[in-house]
């Protein structure tokens, strides 16, 4: 990446973000059978962008409660009024976007943080699909891959986060898994007009097509046909 920047994170986001980690840690074991598989995948320094399917409201925190260190986390703005849900985003200090709409202030303080060299998790798919199967990714995240030139790591999670909550409460342990799959450059984006759309539409269904090499078929969703012609 070009012109690396400094950034620090501040002693009390630190100290924020470390209680919420050990606080969900804790939380996630007690509800549900926990397996990460991966670890050795993830890069020992410097920016990467963590790419995850997204089911429902736990993806977020039970990456960001497994992960290594503590990356930068985007968040949609909507989630930062809703009452549980707005303390927590704001207390780790994650960054809200528009969902479907392009922000350049947001694009630049993403491209800020990837600079100064912090890992950003982030969703393809712009939010939950409330179900297993993936959903489209959106083309703009593309773009931020394109812009940043920095690994896309790959991340799967598997099991029943959507009645985790339930199921833990009544004993009924749910199996889940975090699988991290191997880092990857995405090709450049070139053209102009309708031609640099489509590259970014397909930049974006290819990080999607390695999420979906790490789930079972049941996940695939609309994207099962280009798995089925990869394998």
């Amino acid at each position: 990446m070009k012109n690396p920047t400094t950034f620090h994170v501040s002693f009390w986001l630190k100290i924020r973000r470390w209680l919420l980690r050990t606080t969900f840690r804790p939380v996630f074991r007690i509800l549900c059978h926990i397996e990460i598989t991966g670890l050795e995948n993830i890069p020992s320094e410097g920016a990467y962008i963590i790419a995850y399917n997204h089911v429902s409201l736990f993806e977020p925190p039970f990456i960001l409660a497994f992960w290594p260190s503590a990356p930068e986390a985007l968040s949609g703005a909507d989630v930062f009024f809703r009452p549980g849900q707005s303390f927590m985003v704001r207390a780790y200090g994650a960054i809200p976007v528009k969902r479907d709409q392009y922000d350049r202030i947001v694009i630049d303080k993403m491209m800020a943080l990837l600079q100064a060299g912090r890992p950003l998790v982030l969703s393809p798919e712009g939010g939950r699909s409330h179900k297993p199967g993936l959903r489209q990714a959106l083309p703009g995240v593309a773009f931020l891959m394109d812009q940043a030139k920095v690994p896309v790591l790959p991340v799967g999670i598997v099991g029943g986060t959507n009645d985790m909550l339930s199921k833990g409460l009544r004993g009924e342990k749910p199996h889940l898994e975090l699988r991290i799959g191997p880092s990857f450059i995405l090709p450049p984006i070139e053209g102009k007009g309708e031609t640099r759309r489509q590259a970014r539409q397909r930049n974006a269904d290819l990080v999607m097509l390695h999420i979906a090499s790490l789930l079972p078929k049941d996940y695939h969703g609309m994207y099962s046909e280009l798995v089925s012609k990869k394998q």
